[in-house]
């Protein structure tokens, strides 16, 4: 269970990588448009920048230290879907599956 953890915690965060690029992308966009609230979804592509790259470490960890794994990925997984909803839902599952197998192996 590690091992799937490990995985599912890589490929989430790599996808999640590209979710923060298309958050980033939206903000500034609509940054260059003048639209209201543009800078707080580029904030919110930033912090899930970071949550991804926490994903990320966290399934590279999942072998070695499954419980820390198992929180930075389930951490990684919510606040993506909390910073950036809708664009991290392909992204937030997998840290969140991977944190609940390599948190709760034995």
């Amino acid at each position: 269970m590690r091992v799937a953890g490990l995985v599912l915690g890589i490929i989430g965060g790599i996808i999640g990588l590209f979710a923060s690029g298309a958050a980033l992308f939206i903000g500034g966009l609509g940054s260059a448009l003048n639209a209201n609230g543009a800078s707080t979804v580029v904030g919110l592509g930033w912090v899930a920048l970071l949550l991804s790259i926490l994903g990320i470490l966290g399934g590279a960890l999942a072998l070695a230290h499954p419980r820390v794994a198992g929180i930075l990925m389930l951490t990684a997984g919510v606040g993506g879907f909390i910073s950036v909803s809708l664009v991290y839902v392909v992204a937030g599952p997998l840290p969140i599956i991977g944190g609940l197998l390599a948190g709760l192996a034995r």
